[in-house]
Parts: structure tokens; C-alpha cells; sequence
């Protein structure tokens, strides 16, 4: 099995491996209790509505929330341990770097997740009444265009994430390859649609066929959720002009 098959299923772990030596130890594992310093932790939230979604066994979600669920934990968990660093003044110190460099990929492994669950669950039919399918329309030059593309930038070589992304100055739509969680993303970008393309979110149900993958995330886009995102983009960017 290759590096980047491996690394699709055990991500959880290779967040971990991949710090310093130095920081692994037993205190890094030890459950955020009354002696952590952070006030707040993520909770994972739950996805097992989408059971019996079409295409997609309950095997495999369920082998993706628990994925999904280490995520939320590591987060946490770097979040605790910096904010012990940083009250014991050791803010510059190797550890604190290598945990806060860390940070990102375990929180956008979160937060993509999370996306990425929210916008499936539907019948995979977007208005064309909508303003979403409108302004694909006109940045793309028609919905199947779009839909060509981003199902291309999908099937790209390599691990990631395709996001449509909209542009929160020009409100332009893009479509966006993530590399791994944390590098691609634009600045200032807001994420509509968001497509895992991980090995982990279909090689075990699909194999190597992440066409027949995309077909079916297609078809089991909640576009509702995605026009919500598009339609909460543009109240946000009135509110700022008024």
C-alpha cells in the first residue's frame, strides 16, 4: 500500500507522528481534565443521519466520522497543551512551534470534515431559480461546465479536498483543489460546496474508482445547505456595505 493510501486512512495518526519526538510523550496523551488550562473544547458533532444515504454504506461513514472524530480530538488537544506552553511563558520554545505549525492541519481536518457531511444528505438537484445556480452560470458559462470542472479537479492526481469557493470581494465563484487540509486555501475565501477526495471517503467501498466516487457525491449534494452558504456570503458582505 502506498505513503499517500496510508496516509488517507490514518491521518489521526500521522497528526501525532509527525510532531517532534520530543513531544511525544505520555503527558501529550493524557485527557484534557481539570488540570488543562483551556476553557473550551470542540465536541464532535453528529453525522449518523446520513446512514442508509444511497451510494455510500454505513461502513464507510461510519469509518469517516471516526476519522472525522480524531480531528476534534487532536484539536483539542493542541489547543490544551500551547495554552500550558504559553502560561509557562514558553511560547518561543521548539514544542510550541511544532504544536502550533500542527495546529491548522488538524483543525482544517475538522472543519472540512464537518463541511463536507453538512452538504450531503439531499437529492442532489440544485434550484436553477436559485442565485447560487445563476452565478455559476455566469462564471462557469453554465452549470455543466461547472460541474465538469469541478468533477475534473476531483479526479487530479493526488490527496486533497475540491472546494467551489466564492470570492468574498468580487464574489466570484472558483473552483479550489486543497492540498492536503491546510494548504490552497484562498484568503478571505468562502467555502459553498466541499468535496472530500481522501482515499479514506470512498477506496473502501469504490477501490481506486473515484469517478464513480464523485458521481455519487453528486448525487447526494444537499444543495439546499450550499445555496444557504452562498445566501449567508452575501447578507454578510451587505451588512459590511451598509
Amino acid at each position: 500500500m502506498s505513503f499517500t493510501l496510508l496516509q488517507g486512512f490514518f491521518s489521526p495518526v500521522f497528526s501525532v507522528i509527525l510532531l517532534s519526538s520530543a513531544l511525544l510523550n505520555a503527558e501529550m496523551i493524557v485527557p484534557m481534565g481539570k488540570s488543562r488550562s483551556a476553557s473550551f473544547e470542540y465536541v464532535a458533532k453528529d453525522y449518523t443521519y446520513l446512514f442508509g444515504m444511497q451510494g455510500f454504506n454505513d461502513a464507510l461513514l461510519k469509518m469517516h466520522f471516526q476519522l472525522y472524530q480524531g480531528y476534534v480530538k487532536n484539536t483539542n488537544l493542541l489547543l490544551g497543551r500551547m495554552k500550558e506552553l504559553e502560561q509557562q511563558d514558553k511560547d518561543l520554545s521548539y514544542d510550541y512551534g511544532a504544536l502550533k505549525r500542527r495546529l491548522a492541519w488538524e483543525f482544517d481536518g475538522m472543519r472540512l470534515h464537518e463541511l463536507y457531511f453538512e452538504n450531503l444528505g439531499g437529492e442532489g438537484l440544485l434550484d436553477k431559480s436559485s442565485e447560487l445556480f445563476q452565478r455559476i452560470s455566469k462564471d462557469f458559462g453554465s452549470f455543466e461546465a461547472w460541474k465538469k470542472n469541478f468533477s475534473a479537479i476531483g479526479m487530479m492526481r493526488g490527496i486533497g479536498w475540491t472546494i467551489l469557493y466564492r470570492d468574498s470581494q468580487s464574489g466570484r465563484l472558483f473552483n479550489i483543489w486543497i492540498n492536503e487540509h491546510d494548504l490552497g486555501h484562498l484568503a478571505g475565501g468562502e467555502p459553498i460546496l466541499v468535496m472530500d477526495v481522501f482515499e479514506h471517503a470512498y477506496i473502501t467501498q469504490y477501490g481506486l474508482d473515484r469517478g464513480k466516487y464523485i458521481g455519487v457525491f453528486f448525487d447526494n449534494v444537499k444543495w439546499e445547505r450550499a445555496d444557504k452558504r452562498y445566501n449567508d456570503a452575501l447578507k454578510a458582505k451587505a451588512a459590511l456595505t451598509q
